[in-house]
């Protein structure tokens, strides 16, 4: 299965709660984190949330 590699390059500070919670679901916790996750229909849906706040990489 195809890996995605998110990192967070946005502050939250000024973003909206639901947004805010789908960042700390991913599993991103400061500016410059980074996570793998599969690419999954579900993550992918999330990640369109927030495509403001991160860079994704396919791998």
């Amino acid at each position: 299965m195809a890996k995605l590699k998110i990192t967070l390059i946005r502050s939250t500070s000024k973003a909206k709660e639901d947004q805010k919670a789908t960042v700390r679901a991913l599993g991103l916790r400061k500016i410059g984190s980074t996570v793998e996750h599969n690419d999954t229909p579900q993550i992918r849906g999330m990640i369109r949330k927030i495509t403001h706040l991160v860079l994704v990489e396919e791998e």
